[in-house]
């Protein structure tokens, strides 16, 4: 769980906490980036470098309060709001039966599926979550997307959907995850952590 000095620069997405910190210049990410590299030898938290930004993902909040602390010591403000995790979502009712292949494929092992995930051990495709549902006929939408976002950002990604011409079709367990679908039904799912 993420403790409360840390609520300000970290959210928990799908399957970790992330950070972006802003910076002024490329020169600067790399030095902060070096630094949490000296700093964090035993656990490798997962970073990205970017022109105007560092994002960073961690399983360990007290590595994160670490790397909230060195931010702060390279005077880096921290934009929690820019923080998403796409993840793509399977409904089956038989994930033993598919979860070999889809790692297999996305992946290139098996091993990359654990539980009712296959993650991909270098961060270049989404993660891909089995849904758990009940024998059923084709046709019936099988792949979803969720949309893992910090919980203060989903009311105005919902506003902008509903602008473009979708729609609300599920949000009894808000603000665990809203479904919106687009103008011709397919459907995507805001996630957050809370309510869960």
């Amino acid at each position: 769980m993420v403790v409360e000095t840390e609520v300000a620069d970290w959210r928990r997405l799908a399957q970790s906490l992330h950070a972006r910190f802003l910076i002024d210049a490329y020169v600067d990410g790399a030095r902060f980036v070096a630094a949490v590299g000296e700093a964090c030898q035993d656990a490798v938290p997962e970073v990205r470098l970017g022109a105007s930004f560092v994002d960073v993902a961690t399983r360990d909040a007290e590595l994160a309060a670490r790397i909230s602390s060195i931010a702060v010591e390279h005077g880096l403000t921290a934009d929690p709001t820019a923080v998403s995790q796409l993840e793509v979502a399977l409904d089956t009712a038989d994930l033993v039966e598919l979860g070999p292949f889809w790692a297999a494929v996305l992946t290139g092992s098996t091993e990359a599926f654990t539980g009712n995930d296959i993650i991909d051990p270098t961060g270049r495709v989404a993660n891909l979550w089995f849904q758990g549902t009940k024998p059923h006929e084709e046709p019936r939408q099988r792949f979803h997307l969720d949309l893992w976002l910090p919980p203060e950002v989903v009311p105005g990604r919902i506003e902008a959907a509903l602008a473009a011409g979708g729609k609300v079709v599920y949000d009894e367990e808000a603000p665990a995850f809203i479904v919106l679908a687009d103008p011709q039904g397919n459907k995507v799912c805001l996630c957050t952590s809370e309510g869960r």
